[in-house]
């Protein structure tokens, strides 16, 4: 392979000729093996994204001569692009602060900036990567705004729209199912008559609250902490800097994104990221308990409850012919359990603000993006591959309810909890449905017991 030589403080390095980075991603790539897991292109783009509009405003504030700063816009757009994302290589598992991603962007973006302008390969002349394109930044303050930026983009355009089809889907099936009574379950044991509808619009208003608690937490994502450079006093920042660039970014992005009140708050904690983290385990846990009801209202179909039956996906077995299992409730099952560890990656992390900075921002970033991914992956996979495709087994939700000793409870205003509960008894000894056990003791004439136990209670008062 051949190399060329490029420099930094801690003295030369030889990097692959082709490359795009210089020095310090080179002692990164060097160095940080542990995961081999990289940042998104995504996050890398919005950290460019971050770069672009800090040469622009520079630029304009006079900090930056016109055509460095062209040449800066230019490699940061191709960064955004995605033309470079082999020269982003740096593990997940790195500098606390995210400094070694940082840099990687600022020397790929430097090192073709100086390709546009001279016709070679090199990172740090005339554009340098920290003089010029990390110019009024800090590692500090661009990563945990990237974080910001990238989180909030990605839960609008993807978890978010997500939770909506999922919510609209279960709202559909509420509807559809609001007349086919069924027997309603508590501790796993048979309980009052309900509504299948009743049961769906339960998980439906799930997700509606799930969609309203990322929202709200969202909003404060919206804060961005550029212009505290180091530690929060914007040393070597003008005092313009921030709320410039943040306005521009606000308006590539069409997010309402603004500067934090408080510099020092928003660099030397990561409060925001570990609430975020928190509302999305939330939302696991919420799904997790939709796709672990559906998997057993299915269950059989014969043998097992049976009251609603699911799309078949694939062969349930290598050995079993004929049998289909609730695969994709399986599937967002794990999913979730796998974000609710994320979830305690994340806290722990956020217990490591340490004096001005925390430093585990990079475990916190992968966790909480590959964590939104996956939650929006599963709404849309529930929703599309299992959900609109349930149809309700009636005959099944109404042989339950006959079956059931648990309709023995509208018969309390009439006959009192102890008979109630002498009759229920008497039921389940001699192998009798409640209604059988009712008309052999004569309590009421069958048309009433019939609308006493399976449906609205009769206005006639207590036998």
């Amino acid at each position: 392979m051949i190399y060329r030589e490029e420099s930094d403080s801690l003295g030369t390095v030889r990097v692959p000729a082709d490359a795009y980075y210089g020095a310090q991603t080179q002692r990164a790539l060097n160095h940080y093996t542990i995961s081999r897991v990289r940042f998104a292109p995504y996050f890398i783009a919005n950290i460019a994204l971050i770069k672009k509009h800090a040469a622009v405003v520079n630029n304009s504030l006079g900090l930056l001569d016109a055509n460095k700063a062209d040449a800066i816009i230019k490699a940061a757009g191709m960064v955004m692009a995605g033309c470079f994302d082999d020269a982003f290589a740096v593990d997940v598992y790195q500098s606390g602060s995210g400094t070694n991603t940082n840099m990687n962007v600022n020397e790929v973006i430097a090192t073709r900036a100086n390709e546009l302008l001279t016709g070679k390969r090199r990172t740090r002349s005339p554009v340098h990567p920290n003089d010029h394109v990390n110019l009024c930044q800090s590692s500090n303050d661009v990563f945990p705004a990237a974080i910001r930026i990238t989180a909030s983009l990605l839960i609008a355009g993807r978890l978010l729209p997500g939770l909506r089809r999922l919510h609209a889907s279960l709202e559909k099936k509420a509807h559809a199912f609001s007349r086919i009574k069924k027997i309603g379950r508590t501790h796993l044991q048979d309980a009052v008559v309900m509504t299948l509808g009743d049961e769906f619009s339960g998980y439906a208003r799930q997700m509606h609250m799930a969609v309203e608690r990322l929202e709200a937490v969202r909003e404060r994502l919206l804060a961005l902490p550029l212009g505290g450079t180091a530690v929060g006093t914007g040393i070597n920042a003008h005092e313009a800097f921030a709320s410039r660039v943040i306005d521009r970014i606000a308006a590539e992005t069409k997010t309402a994104f603004r500067e934090v009140e408080n510099h020092f708050e928003a660099q030397a904690c990561m409060d925001t990221e570990v609430e975020v983290m928190g509302v999305l385990k939330t939302i696991a846990v919420g799904i997790m308990k939709v796709a672990n009801d559906i998997r057993w209202l299915a269950s059989g179909p014969r043998c097992g409850l049976g009251e609603i039956r699911l799309p078949a996906i694939a062969p349930g077995s290598s050995i079993m012919p004929g049998k289909v299992n609730p695969v994709i409730c399986e599937a967002v099952i794990q999913a979730a359990v796998q974000v609710i560890g994320k979830d305690a990656a994340v806290t722990y992390g956020g217990s490591g603000g340490f004096f001005e900075i925390n430093l585990m921002q990079p475990m916190i970033a992968h966790n909480l993006f590959t964590a939104v991914e996956m939650l929006a992956e599963s709404a849309l996979v529930l929703a599309v591959n299992c959900v609109e495709g349930i149809a309700a087994n009636e005959a099944r939700c109404a042989q339950n309810i006959r079956k059931s000793l648990a309709v023995v409870t509208g018969l309390v205003p009439y006959i009192g909890y102890d008979r109630a509960a002498e009759l229920a008894k008497k039921a389940y000894e001699k192998g009798m449905t409640i209604e059988a056990a009712a008309l052999e003791e004569q309590l009421m004439p069958v048309d009433q017991l019939k609308k006493v136990l399976y449906g609205e209670q009769s206005q006639e008062g207590p036998l």
